[in-house]
């Protein structure tokens, strides 16, 4: 038996010390130190029959051949759309979320719709528990397997004995390894068990899900160097009591960072909302002051969403900016456009912003539509609801181009509007179309356009 040793890591940062401190000098962290003991013994592969070692060679850069990536479609719209097109084979995946918004269904459901054999590894929940959720979502798919196991060494026994081509791990955080002498959920335990699935995943291009546990500040837990070790991090968002789901990606080594998923949660399982317009446009028996709509792009999907806005006169001393769903700084400079280049006087008013359907937006394409709603509530006069906005505000009061505004243009013609306002020195197509496109070039045409 190999002497153990004890040693020190920041469940913050994973950074390790040789002995306690008060503060991590990496995080800056209080109270974050914890010993862990870790026993000195040598390393086994994920298999238990290790085999010799390929040794790397060194190729210059014009003698590597690129392969084309290997997905497999998950026949889940949303998140294939969001994985940039299937699970890449060979890839390991993060799925992180709150408590119940739903992670364990979203990838249970996957593995019931794909045609693929899966290997559910649940160290959470029995397999008749698992079964019961099984039961409420109408896929089926009989090669999906449930195993109940938290040590990774009997979960690759299995492996080689079922040959999976997909494995899901619910979650990292209970999985422990005999490699390490520490507590299921320890900085090592995570580190360690998450490096023996990449390795499996690497050498096998069998693609491995993890779920993910959150802290209380909505970032995984564990070890920073975890969200480094893995291809795709996925986070799940919304609020559980409420109906809809939003999937982000937060990193992807095999496509883009911007795509967005919408699920609505249903009795039988997550929805997929291919229209999110229908979730993020209130619907409304008249036009009311302060609301305005705005074609907004998350990766290469067109969205048409909701701007609120409520200006009133401030009673407390201070007048008051919040903004929910918008960056708060750009909602203070707009409004000191307003007052410096257009003449609106707000300086003395409390003004509210709400972006609807409880999504962020970091487009500067919404611009227009802010000042548009501001303006609106600020005169008391409702914009007509088949009007909307596609365009950023400089400094200058200027009206400036955005990018793709073809796009925004037809997925507006499509929903239905009957005018959109865009910058006159945007580039798009003058095809006759059946919505108006009102070019402006500063906020007074706007307003001109809006109320006089």
């Amino acid at each position: 038996m190999a002497k153990t040793k004890t040693t020190f890591f920041c469940q913050n940062c994973g950074s390790q010390y040789a002995k306690w401190i008060g503060k991590c000098t990496s995080c800056n962290e209080w109270n974050t130190i914890v010993e862990e003991v870790i026993q000195k013994e040598e390393k086994r592969t994920w298999k238990q029959t290790s085999s010799v070692k390929k040794t790397s060679k060194a190729l210059k850069i014009s003698e590597i051949e690129l392969n084309a990536e290997d997905r497999i479609a998950t026949k889940n719209n949303e998140l294939d759309r969001v994985l940039g097109g299937g699970l890449v084979k060979g890839s390991v995946l993060l799925l992180g979320g709150e408590p119940g918004i739903g992670k364990s269904t979203l990838i249970l459901q996957v593995a019931l719709s794909i045609a693929k054999k899966v290997l559910y590894v649940s160290g959470e929940e029995s397999q008749s528990q698992i079964k019961m959720r099984a039961e409420r979502l109408a896929n089926k798919n009989n090669d999906c397997l449930i195993l109940t196991e938290t040590k990774t060494q009997n979960i690759f026994r299995n492996i080689e004995e079922i040959q999976p081509e997909i494995v899901v791990i619910d979650s990292i955080q209970t999985l422990h390894t005999d490699t390490i002498d520490a507590s299921p959920g320890s900085i090592s335990q995570i580190r360690e068990t998450t490096a023996e699935l990449i390795k499996f995943a690497k050498e096998t291009s069998t693609p491995v899900i993890l779920i993910g546990h959150i802290t209380k500040d909505g970032h995984i837990a564990g070890p920073k160097i975890l969200e480094h070790m893995v291809d795709v991090v996925l986070q799940f968002e919304g609020d559980r009591n409420h109906t809809y789901r939003i999937l982000r990606t937060q990193k992807n080594r095999f496509g883009s960072t911007s795509e967005l998923g919408i699920y609505e949660m249903q009795s039988v399982g997550l929805r997929e909302v291919e229209n999110p317009s229908e979730i993020l446009i209130s619907q409304k028996d008249e036009s009311l002051s302060g609301t305005a709509i705005s074609a907004t792009l998350e990766g290469i999907r067109p969205l048409m969403i909701e701007v609120q806005a409520l200006v009133s006169t401030a009673v407390y001393g201070t007048p008051q900016r919040s903004a929910t769903g918008y960056n708060i700084k750009r909602l203070n400079m707009l409004l000191a456009v307003l007052e410096k280049r257009a003449g609106f006087r707000l300086g003395a008013k409390d003004v509210f912003l709400n972006i609807t359907g409880g999504i962020k937006v970091d487009d500067p394409a919404i611009d227009l539509a802010v000042v548009a709603a501001i303006l609106s509530s600020n005169e008391d006069e409702a914009i007509p609801q088949e009007f909307c906005f596609a365009a950023e505000v400089g400094l200058a009061g200027e009206i400036r181009p955005i990018n793709r505004v073809d796009q925004r243009i037809l997925e507006a013609e499509k929903l239905g509007f009957k005018k959109i306002f865009v910058s006159k020195f945007n580039k798009f197509s003058k095809k006759k179309s059946a919505i108006d496109v009102v070019l402006v070039s500063k906020i007074e045409d706007v307003f001109s356009n809006l109320f006089t």
